[in-house]
């Protein structure tokens, strides 16, 4: 992995490249970021280019180390594994760190381990972990890769570089998953605006059958909510409670869809649209429905968002919702 390779994260790659050519690498990173935020990616990009021979601001991709690296072949660069699936435990720092660090590299100038997961540590690892930071050999550098800094001890904080992932630009990540991944621009621009500016989070979006699955559920509500007998609708509840994914990803949608409607109905434009495959139903609902029954909608599906978070029965909540979707139409 290059830097190069990486899209967006202009502002961590830089930091992390103007220490490779100033000559002041750390000896320990915290890389913080949401689950597919490039985390694992950036810290793969930091160790090859420190191993690589050429000692430029990013790594060749053709020498000797770097082919090791692509290949995950490469003995300087330490990946901490952990039986349980929860947990980071003492030992594990001490038998794949502690333990192992205090050997020169095999072929390097730097020995880089890569912890991610890193805020599964309890308190006796990072405790552990504490030691080592504090008097590191000087050809050892740590990555942790976290979701949350905030679960490490103040002490590890306070020792390592502490680096936040961004969002990255919508037409970045766009292009991207045209480009490389061959997405059509209509189901690129949905995977976008779910994504957030996460690239990880798009690409899974983008390519995730159960993505498509939902959205199509979703879609069927809409299209039929005013002809649904009251067990049509609690034999789509069951449908959806069978997929056993969360309630906020059919919100989500939902919100998106109506959002579009609104959107058409007071500008008559359709370049803007999120659900672009579905310019009709859009139109037609845009035309049928009043200003008032939309916010209406928007209420119902923000109500039963916090009925959710507060564990409130899911038919109870999504009935009621139903029922504004059903609501007058004119």
């Amino acid at each position: 992995m290059r830097f190069a390779d990486i899209i967006g994260q202009e502002e961590l790659k830089g930091h992390l490249q103007n220490a490779l050519q100033n000559q002041k690498v750390s000896h320990a990173y915290i890389i913080s970021g949401e689950e597919g935020s490039g985390k694992r990616m950036l810290a793969e990009a930091f160790a090859q280019t420190l191993l690589c021979e050429e000692k430029g601001a990013d790594a060749c991709g053709h020498c000797h180390h770097c082919r090791q690296t692509m290949s995950h072949n490469q003995p300087d660069i330490i990946y901490l594994t952990h039986e349980k699936p929860a947990t980071i435990s003492v030992d594990d720092i001490r038998s794949q760190i502690n333990s192992d660090i205090v050997i020169r590299p095999y072929n390097s100038d730097y020995k880089v381990y890569i912890v991610d997961e890193a805020e599964k540590m309890n308190e006796q690892a990072q405790n552990a972990l504490l030691k080592t930071i504090e008097e590191p050999p000087s050809y050892a550098v740590i990555l942790l890769l976290t979701t949350n800094a905030q679960a490490f001890l103040p002490t590890i904080r306070s020792r390592c570089i502490l680096l936040e992932t961004k969002p990255v630009p919508d037409a970045l990540v766009r292009g991207e998953l045209m480009k490389r991944y061959e997405i059509p621009d209509y189901q690129a621009d949905m995977s976008v605006a779910f994504a957030q500016g996460n690239m990880g989070k798009a690409i899974a979006l983008a390519q995730s059958q159960e993505f498509a699955d939902r959205k199509e559920m979703v879609l069927s509500l809409i299209r039929h909510i005013s002809e649904m007998t009251y067990a049509d609708r609690i034999a789509w509840i069951r449908e959806m409670e069978a997929k056993k994914e969360p309630l906020t990803d059919y919100l989500d949608l939902l919100m998106v869809f109506y959002r579009d409607v609104l959107l058409y109905k007071a500008t008559g434009q359709a370049d803007r649209l999120i659900f672009a495959d579905q310019v009709y139903q859009v139109k037609r609902l845009a035309d049928g429905l009043s200003y008032r029954h939309l916010e209406e909608i928007f209420e119902g599906v923000e109500s039963c968002r916090r009925k959710d978070a507060a564990n409130v029965n899911t038919d109870l909540i999504l009935q009621q919702l139903m029922e504004r979707m059903r609501g007058e139409r004119r």
